[in-house]
């Protein structure tokens, strides 16, 4: 069949991404017109689906250019069973998936904990501790995400709304590592129109998210999720302001933004071993349910962090001690991320009023109290050293260094 132009640009950004992170053609077989099965031991791509248009068109269009590659092409479906009818949805979309001819197909049922950050903020970090464990047990090259220029719009206006700053202007980046597994958003430079089209053309079925709120009349309530308010009401109301596609604005915004950002957070790192030392271990505080030292299956997200964990680091680290001297010398723009990523290290999210106050301690000492933070944890300054620990350990041997 001849492929339409979204069809030929969905086919190209994937194929694309895939040589990107090293995924290309694996014999000379490919090369040549015709079907050609791909070897039982080929590298696996995952493609993480929902059910919606974008990752229904990203699972048909991974699966051709997967084929044309000679790589094998799966998917995962994540249940949150937030909703009535959510195994329904699920079973449905495995069943479409299969008929694609996506293989394995695998369908994950998670428990969302709401532990103060959101629902949708557990729902996220529950989807990705699914995807992860999957792309694990099946040994996936790549789990591929159906994110879109819309959706990266979206994120910068969400970004910018909650926090500001570079980071949010940055957007989702092109690719990132989480735990070990390599994530992969090759349709950010396609736009819901596009996977809609895409969808209509392959004839492939989709379920639209009623909290999306697409079926709606006039604006949406505070009941719809932020984003969906953002997609339902502020874009068209910026597309008609500024009279042109608000999304690529934003979305080519990110390109330059990210280039500033991956700096900044490389000099952060480096001033971070400077500025910084860590004590203990996760296992010394961990909880004998098997949770980490936040008290949860999975730490949330660093603050201006792009979802990318640091499970590697918190297995080994449970008390982190600022040199309150050295982190009060650094730049503003460096000495918060500094903080952040400290943070991080240790399994806490800490947030943009939370990461504030940390740096109070350093460069506004006047003998505040504590700084409470998620998981148990809080900083605190005894003379030169600020010390974040999880509540009871300031004080023994767990939480101390020289001051």
């Amino acid at each position: 069949m001849a492929y339409s132009s979204q069809i030929r640009a969905a086919v190209g950004a994937v194929r694309e991404s895939l040589a990107g992170v090293g995924v290309g053609v694996q014999d000379r077989r490919f090369t040549q017109h015709g079907e050609h099965d791909p070897l039982p031991d080929a590298p696996l791509v995952l493609v993480a689906c929902s059910g919606g248009r974008d990752s229904m068109a990203l699972a048909a269009v991974a699966r051709t250019v997967c084929a044309s590659l000679g790589v094998r092409c799966g998917a995962v479906i994540v249940d949150h069973g937030l909703q009535a009818g959510s195994g329904r949805v699920a079973r449905e979309t495995a069943d479409r998936c299969e008929r694609l001819g996506l293989a394995p197909v695998t369908l994950r049922a998670v428990q969302v904990q709401e532990s103060g950050s959101g629902v949708e903020a557990a729902a996220r970090d529950a989807r990705y501790r699914a995807l992860t464990a999957a792309a694990r047990e099946y040994d996936a090259s790549a789990v591929l995400l159906a994110h879109t220029r819309d959706d990266q719009a979206e994120t910068v206006l969400l970004g910018l709304l909650r926090s500001g700053g570079i980071d949010a202007i940055a957007g989702m980046p092109p690719t990132l590592d989480r735990d070990g597994v390599l994530f992969v958003r090759p349709f950010l430079e396609l736009g819901r129109a596009d996977t809609t089209a895409i969808c209509e053309q392959l004839r492939v079925a989709w379920w639209d998210d009623p909290t999306n709120g697409e079926a709606a009349e006039g604006p949406l309530d505070a009941r719809y999720p932020l984003r969906s308010r953002i997609r339902h009401d502020l874009m068209p109301a910026l597309a008609r302001f500024m009279g042109a596609d608000v999304s690529a604005v934003l979305a080519r915004g990110t390109r330059s933004a990210r280039h500033d950002k991956e700096y900044l957070d490389a000099e952060a790192e480096r001033a971070l071993a400077d500025v910084a030392r860590f004590v203990g271990t996760a296992d010394a505080v961990a909880g004998a349910d098997g949770t980490d030292a936040t008290g949860a299956a999975g730490a949330a997200e660093p603050a201006g962090a792009d979802a990318v964990r640091t499970e590697e680091r918190r297995e080994r680290r449970a008390a982190l001690l600022f040199d309150a001297r050295k982190l009060g010398a650094l730049h503003p723009a460096i000495r918060r991320r500094v903080i952040a990523h400290g943070l991080a290290s240790v399994g806490v999210a800490g947030n943009q009023l939370q990461v504030e106050a940390i740096e109070r301690l350093a460069v506004d000492w006047h003998g505040q109290g504590a700084v409470n933070l998620s998981g148990g944890y809080s900083a605190n300054r005894q003379k030169h050293v600020i010390r974040v620990c999880q509540d009871g350990m300031h004080e023994n041997r767990g939480c101390s260094g020289s001051d």
